[in-house]
């Protein structure tokens, strides 16, 4: 089913902090988006979905919500586990709904508490391939198991997956929860009421000891939901 169309392109190239506008972009499989800093195999954010009446709703300047694709949709509405057709041959799995950075006030005060849902979905790369303003999108409909919208719930959820006799940095347990690093100092604690005490450690305490890198988290097979 036809749900709307690509409205506009960005890249946040490595080592930056502003968007910058393309009329192309190279979507590569199980990785993001090509020349882009979140480009990453083991991430979860690989790719930024926004909507574009957001920009509207609270005058935002462009690229300020640092998204990769623009849409004419309301991106809120969107579930995990979702698979989007963009153009004739990328497929996005949406993974969940970003929340809202502090930073986002340097723009307009007030906006991160604002935007609440609005600020736009995370996905992953299934199927690669250019994408172009005008590109129309299809919802495929949800193939993939869903991933939570709280972060507290991803990290249980990455836990979970984590083989036995293996542990987890907490660098890379954030990094596979799609979290902040600065989150980390609040692992121990968390990772301890979560059941799951000695399976993420510092990068200090896991020297020696067997480390899983997230190899089959991301599991993007479609029916597997």
């Amino acid at each position: 089913m036809d749900i709307g169309y690509v409205e506009a392109l960005g890249i946040r190239p490595p080592r930056t902090d502003r968007s910058i506008a393309v009329d192309a972009m190279q979507a590569l499989d199980g990785t993001g988006v090509a020349g882009d800093r979140h480009a990453d195999p083991l991430s979860p954010r690989q790719v930024l979905l926004a909507s574009a009446a957001i920009y509207t709703d609270l005058t935002l300047p462009a690229h300020a919500l640092a998204e990769n694709l623009l849409l004419d949709l309301d991106t809120s509405s969107l579930s995990s586990g979702t698979v989007l057709e963009i153009g004739d041959a990328v497929r996005l799995r949406l993974m969940f709904q970003c929340e809202a950075c502090g930073y986002l006030d340097a723009y307009k005060a007030g906006v991160a508490a604002r935007i609440g849902r609005r600020r736009g979905v995370l996905a992953r790369v299934l199927a690669g391939g250019v994408i172009h303003p005008g590109d129309r999108i299809r919802d495929l409909g949800r193939q993939l198991p869903a991933w939570s919208d709280d972060w507290r719930e991803r990290v249980a959820q990455v836990l979970c997956a984590l083989p036995d006799g293996m542990v987890l940095t907490y660098a890379q347990l954030a990094r596979l929860a799609g979290v902040q690093s600065t989150y980390c100092r609040a692992f121990p604690r968390l990772v301890k009421s979560l059941g799951h005490a000695g399976t993420a450690v510092s990068s200090q305490a896991a020297a020696g000891l067997q480390t899983w890198d997230g190899s089959g988290l991301f599991d993007d097979k479609a029916g597997a939901a």
